[in-house]
């Protein structure tokens, strides 16, 4: 009984040789920065998390107090988030010079991103595919602007005012 334990075992290893973990192969994601997504009375009204997997980064956001319907969402280039307009944040991040916009064929900027969809009740939860450029090494914010981004015109897809601030930090 014991011997076709080991045999099933060896068996089941040999399976799995150079198979890397995960679907599809791929590594697991690991956690590698977060933000806490505050509004302009400094309530807590959100969490985002960043994750590095074998090929992209991905951001999981959950958040609520939100009206219904598409809103703006880019990273933006300083790690500060003051209140009550956010403007501390500065523009959208773009080292590379680029253009607003994920349709714009001169963009798009780094920390351009589709818009955020918010459900009926106020709330979304979503994931997002970012480019490896999007997040650097030192501090960033992430904003949520009231209305929905054009995806095309300069500088900041015409997505209003910034409802919610995170300050982006690495693990």
């Amino acid at each position: 009984m014991q011997t076709s334990g080991f045999v099933l075992l060896g068996l089941l290893s040999m399976g799995c040789a150079g198979q890397k973990p995960g679907p599809g192969g791929e590594q697991p994601a690991r956690r590698i920065a977060s933000a806490f997504l505050r509004d302009d009375a400094g309530y807590s009204v959100g969490l985002a998390t960043f994750s590095s997997g074998d090929t992209s980064i991905s951001l999981a956001i959950s958040t609520g107090g939100l009206t219904p319907g598409p809103h703006g969402i880019h990273i933006h280039e300083h790690g500060d988030c003051t209140p009550p307009d956010f403007m501390t944040a500065g523009a959208h991040f773009n080292p590379s010079g680029r253009k607003h916009g994920l349709e714009n064929p001169e963009g798009p900027h780094d920390g351009d991103m589709p818009n955020l969809v918010v459900k009926s009740n106020g709330s979304a939860d979503t994931t997002f595919r970012l480019r490896a450029e999007a997040i650097r090494p030192d501090s960033q914010a992430l904003v949520i602007h009231e209305a929905a981004d054009d995806q095309r015109s300069d500088p900041a897809g015409n997505s209003g005012r910034r409802l919610y601030c995170g300050v982006i930090k690495r693990d």
